[in-house]
């Protein structure tokens, strides 16, 4: 956090702030974060934050999504620009920010309830908008089926239908362990990984 903001960067995007903001969301592309996290994680005051939060999200540049009476931001990769302002700010060391967030806030919120069942979850960056095999891959003991409710109760937050699929431990590495192809495309499908439980995902690489 001891860093200056590159000077010329602040000048072309008007602000200290606004450039603290483009540098934790380019950074952390995979992920979303509510207002107050923001505003700790970029070290600035949080009307600032807000205004500028606002300001990127009335562009086009950050999409909103409210989870549990909490407003979370996030990079929106289809904004038009988005590769090139990526490429700037992944390449400036000097933004004041992190380059990596660890966690997503608004999963480690949205898993609280069933997190003790599940060994591994992957989500589709951009869910039912997304081409992947399925939006959600939720790997657990689905015990009276918890696992399936909390699907459901994800899919109604998020007010539109998403694909999921359900599959035990044994199954899933069964069909890992085989290089079961409806297993390998959603691993290939570069879905946002919010558990691995035991580490298994990390070796596929």
């Amino acid at each position: 956090m001891g860093k200056k903001v590159d000077q010329g960067v602040e000048k072309l995007f008007g602000s200290k702030t606004r450039v603290k903001l483009l540098s934790l969301f380019l950074t952390n592309a995979k992920k979303s974060f509510y207002v107050r996290e923001v505003t700790r994680l970029v070290d600035e005051q949080i009307n600032s934050v807000r205004r500028e939060l606002a300001n990127l999200h009335n562009l086009g540049v950050l999409k909103s999504d409210t989870y549990d009476n909490k407003l979370f931001y996030a990079i929106n990769k289809r904004y038009p620009h988005y590769d090139a302002l990526k490429s700037i700010f992944t390449a400036n060391t000097d933004s004041g920010v992190p380059a990596k967030v660890e966690g997503d806030s608004k999963w480690e919120l949205a898993i609280k309830p069933v997190e003790e069942l599940m060994d591994v979850l992957l989500v589709a960056d951009h869910m039912a908008d997304s081409n992947n095999v399925v939006d959600m891959l939720i790997v657990g003991r689905d015990l009276d089926g918890r696992l399936s409710r909390w699907a459901k109760s994800v899919e109604k937050k998020h007010e539109q239908p998403l694909s999921y699929t359900v599959l035990s431990p044994e199954e899933f590495y069964y069909r890992f362990s085989v290089k079961d192809q409806f297993v390998r495309d959603i691993l290939n499908s570069g879905m946002q990984v919010v558990v691995d439980e035991k580490n298994i995902l990390k070796g596929d690489k």
